[in-house]
């Protein structure tokens, strides 16, 4: 991806056998991210913040998706929650809700006030509310590549999503430069970012 705001740090060349296993790669990507210090993973998202905030400053106005951040993922929560405070006309932060295993996901609104439960993983989940359509998604990645490809948890959520939804969101991949890789050998169901996100910048992919 061609740097934007910061030049990213080169990609680490993972071993072709270790790309066809997927399952491998996640559990590999996976550990280097919950190695990371407390102190330095919230430094590195606050990075993230300010540049998803610099690099996409439409999104304070637009209804944008987000995760709750689980396994060290970047903690948006900050730059939502600051959105959410300015009140700019037309911005909603919506969470994503699973309806099914194999379904696209749905989405409910959320502000720091927002009742949750724990669905079916753990994940903190709007407890009611209408299902409302992202205009913006910002997606968390286990493992990116330059082409725009990220590999996640292996459900298949945010694919079934990114292929069901139209308009399609803008879909915005966020994640750390220890996530980077030369290629994810993508798939046929495997849906592009339209860019990616790590502290080092703003990045749009090479296709």
């Amino acid at each position: 991806m061609a740097a934007e705001l910061t030049p990213g740090i080169a990609a680490e060349n993972f071993g072709s056998a270790c790309l066809t296993d997927r399952r491998a790669l996640r559990r590999t990507l996976l550990a280097r991210r919950l190695a990371l210090p407390s102190a330095e993973w919230a430094q590195l998202s606050c990075r993230v913040c300010a540049h998803l905030r610099a690099g996409f400053p439409q999104l304070s106005a637009m209804t944008v998706g987000f995760c709750w951040p689980l396994n060290h993922e970047p903690d948006l929560r900050p730059l939502i929650e600051g959105w959410v405070n300015e009140r700019r006309k037309g911005f909603r932060a919506l969470l994503p809700v699973v309806v099914a295993a194999d379904q696209a996901l749905a989405f409910r609104a959320w502000t720091p006030g927002t009742v949750m439960f724990a669905d079916r993983y753990g994940i903190p989940t709007p407890a009611s509310g209408d299902f409302l359509i992202p205009e913006v998604l910002l997606l968390p990645v286990n493992g990116f590549d330059s082409a725009g490809y990220r590999i996640g948890y292996g459900g298949g959520h945010f694919d079934r999503t990114l292929a069901s939804l139209r308009p399609r969101p803008l879909a915005v991949g966020v994640g750390f430069e220890l996530a980077r890789l030369a290629s994810i050998l993508p798939q046929p169901h495997d849906q592009p970012l339209d860019a990616m996100v790590t502290e080092a910048g703003v990045f749009r992919p090479c296709r």
